[in-house]
Protein backbone atom coordinates (compact mmCIF):
# COMPACT_ATOMS: atom_id res chain seq x y z
CA UNK A 1 0.00 0.00 0.00
CA UNK A 2 1.15 3.73 -1.32
CA UNK A 3 1.95 6.12 1.38
CA UNK A 4 -1.02 8.03 -0.18
CA UNK A 5 -3.09 4.92 0.06
CA UNK A 6 -2.57 4.51 3.47
CA UNK A 7 -2.73 8.44 4.47
CA UNK A 8 -6.36 8.80 2.62
CA UNK A 9 -7.56 5.06 4.14
CA UNK A 10 -6.66 6.96 7.73
CA UNK A 11 -8.62 10.07 6.67
CA UNK A 12 -11.38 8.10 5.83
CA UNK A 13 -11.40 6.26 9.27
CA UNK A 14 -11.18 9.76 10.81
CA UNK A 15 -14.48 11.08 9.23
CA UNK A 16 -16.55 7.89 10.27
CA UNK A 17 -14.70 8.24 13.75
CA UNK A 18 -15.96 12.12 13.58
CA UNK A 19 -19.31 11.01 12.19
CA UNK A 20 -19.47 8.15 15.13
CA UNK A 21 -18.37 9.90 17.92
CA UNK A 22 -21.35 11.86 17.10
CA UNK A 23 -23.24 9.57 17.90
CA UNK A 24 -21.87 8.59 20.87
CA UNK A 25 -22.30 12.06 22.26
CA UNK A 26 -25.85 11.97 21.57
CA UNK A 27 -26.61 8.67 23.85
CA UNK A 28 -23.34 8.93 26.07
CA UNK A 29 -24.56 9.59 29.95
CA UNK A 30 -23.10 12.48 31.65
CA UNK A 31 -19.88 11.11 33.30
CA UNK A 32 -18.59 10.21 30.44
CA UNK A 33 -19.82 13.24 28.35
CA UNK A 34 -16.10 14.75 28.85
CA UNK A 35 -14.31 12.22 27.65
CA UNK A 36 -16.51 11.48 24.16
CA UNK A 37 -16.30 15.30 23.72
CA UNK A 38 -12.50 15.14 23.97
CA UNK A 39 -12.39 11.92 21.66
CA UNK A 40 -14.47 13.76 19.34
CA UNK A 41 -11.90 16.51 19.02
CA UNK A 42 -8.67 14.67 18.86
CA UNK A 43 -10.55 12.98 15.48
CA UNK A 44 -11.43 16.42 14.16
CA UNK A 45 -7.49 17.84 14.73
CA UNK A 46 -6.11 14.04 13.25
CA UNK A 47 -8.88 14.26 10.22
CA UNK A 48 -7.65 18.30 9.53
CA UNK A 49 -4.22 16.94 9.50
CA UNK A 50 -4.54 14.11 7.17
CA UNK A 51 -6.58 16.18 4.69
CA UNK A 52 -3.54 18.42 4.61
CA UNK A 53 -1.18 15.27 4.21
CA UNK A 54 -3.18 13.99 1.25
CA UNK A 55 -2.69 17.63 -0.36
CA UNK A 56 1.13 17.46 0.57
CA UNK A 57 1.51 14.13 -1.29
CA UNK A 58 -0.39 15.48 -3.94
CA UNK A 59 -3.64 13.93 -4.10
CA UNK A 60 -7.39 15.13 -3.53
CA UNK A 61 -8.28 14.35 0.32
CA UNK A 62 -11.17 11.58 -0.09
CA UNK A 63 -14.39 13.29 0.93
CA UNK A 64 -16.69 12.15 4.43
CA UNK A 65 -19.71 10.32 3.84
CA UNK A 66 -23.29 12.20 4.36
CA UNK A 67 -23.90 8.98 6.74
CA UNK A 68 -22.37 5.82 7.88
CA UNK A 69 -23.77 2.46 8.86
CA UNK A 70 -23.17 1.72 12.16
CA UNK A 71 -22.71 -1.48 13.43
CA UNK A 72 -25.17 -1.79 15.63
CA UNK A 73 -27.95 0.06 17.43
CA UNK A 74 -27.03 2.99 19.65
CA UNK A 75 -29.81 3.42 21.89
CA UNK A 76 -28.56 3.74 25.51
CA UNK A 77 -25.50 4.88 27.10
CA UNK A 78 -23.68 1.34 26.91
CA UNK A 79 -24.10 0.73 23.60
CA UNK A 80 -22.36 4.64 23.32
CA UNK A 81 -19.77 3.02 25.21
CA UNK A 82 -19.49 -0.16 22.90
CA UNK A 83 -19.29 2.19 20.18
CA UNK A 84 -16.33 4.54 21.11
CA UNK A 85 -14.48 1.31 21.82
CA UNK A 86 -15.30 -0.30 18.18
CA UNK A 87 -14.46 3.14 16.25
CA UNK A 88 -11.13 3.49 18.37
CA UNK A 89 -10.03 -0.20 16.95
CA UNK A 90 -10.92 0.48 13.75
CA UNK A 91 -8.93 3.75 13.68
CA UNK A 92 -6.15 1.84 15.13
CA UNK A 93 -6.36 -0.76 12.72
CA UNK A 94 -5.75 1.98 9.52
CA UNK A 95 -2.95 3.48 11.58
CA UNK A 96 -1.03 0.12 11.45
CA UNK A 97 -1.36 0.28 7.72
CA UNK A 98 0.21 3.63 7.57
CA UNK A 99 3.03 3.00 10.07
CA UNK A 100 3.74 0.09 7.67
CA UNK A 101 3.52 2.58 4.77
CA UNK A 102 5.10 5.46 5.75
CA UNK A 103 8.62 6.52 7.35
CA UNK A 104 10.56 9.05 9.49
CA UNK A 105 8.23 11.82 10.47
CA UNK A 106 5.21 10.69 8.48
CA UNK A 107 5.70 6.95 10.49
CA UNK A 108 6.18 9.03 14.24
CA UNK A 109 3.12 10.83 13.82
CA UNK A 110 0.90 7.37 12.55
CA UNK A 111 2.43 5.40 15.51
CA UNK A 112 1.10 8.52 17.99
CA UNK A 113 -2.25 8.23 16.24
CA UNK A 114 -2.15 3.89 16.87
CA UNK A 115 -1.16 4.57 20.37
CA UNK A 116 -4.13 7.15 20.89
CA UNK A 117 -6.47 5.36 19.72
CA UNK A 118 -5.69 2.30 21.66
CA UNK A 119 -5.81 3.99 25.11
CA UNK A 120 -9.29 5.52 24.29
CA UNK A 121 -9.89 1.70 23.16
CA UNK A 122 -8.83 0.43 26.66
CA UNK A 123 -10.47 3.25 28.13
CA UNK A 124 -13.73 2.93 26.68
CA UNK A 125 -13.57 -1.37 27.06
CA UNK A 126 -11.79 -1.50 30.45
CA UNK A 127 -9.50 -4.01 28.92
CA UNK A 128 -6.55 -3.99 25.90
CA UNK A 129 -5.94 -5.66 23.54
CA UNK A 130 -2.66 -7.60 22.59
CA UNK A 131 -1.43 -6.01 19.24
CA UNK A 132 -3.81 -2.72 19.10
CA UNK A 133 -4.51 -2.57 15.68
CA UNK A 134 -3.60 -5.54 14.34
CA UNK A 135 -6.80 -7.39 15.91
CA UNK A 136 -8.96 -7.77 13.05
CA UNK A 137 -5.77 -9.39 11.08
CA UNK A 138 -5.96 -12.48 13.23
Amino acid sequence: MSALDATQAALAAEHAAVYGYGVVGGRIGPERRAEATAAYEAHRARRDALRRTVRDLGGAPVAAEAAYELPFRVAAPADAVRLAAVLEDRVAGVYSDLVRATGGRARAEAAAALREAAVRAVRWRGSDVTFPGLAERV
